[in-house]
């Protein structure tokens, strides 16, 4: 069993993002935070990157990559749920559910009145 949780902000469609570790951010790290619209985690991250690998001797760099790889794979998640906060969004439900679809159906349960504008034809 998985948790997402859920944000919400207007009539806008229900956002949701998975807990625990982020392959994608760990394997892909700012590629991974530009395609969730993770603008500034995304261009922070990439300089961080080009600068250790400039001013770092190369075992030592390695090493910091790496590590820097898996603090993204740890904190992925958290740093895409930070940037849709300061777009606004509110975090409204915490679901337990083993996919994300499961998971909107569980939201939708929940919330009736979002059920109207958002249920999916494949959950309806």
């Amino acid at each position: 069993m998985k948790y997402w949780t859920a944000y919400l902000r207007g009539q806008d469609e229900p956002v949701l993002v998975r807990e625990g570790f982020a392959w994608g951010a760990f394997l892909f790290g700012p590629l991974w935070l530009a395609w969730h619209r993770a603008w500034i985690p995304a261009a922070i991250s990439l300089a961080v990157s080009v600068l250790i690998q400039v001013f770092v001797p190369a075992p030592v760099a390695g090493v910091l990559l790496l590590a820097g790889a898996l603090w993204l794979g740890l904190t992925g998640h958290d740093l895409r749920r930070w940037t849709i906060a300061q777009r606004g969004y509110v975090m409204t439900h915490v679901l337990a559910a083993r996919t994300e679809p499961e998971a909107l159906g569980r939201l939708l349960t929940a919330r009736p009145d979002l059920a109207a504008r958002f249920m999916p034809a494949s959950l309806a």
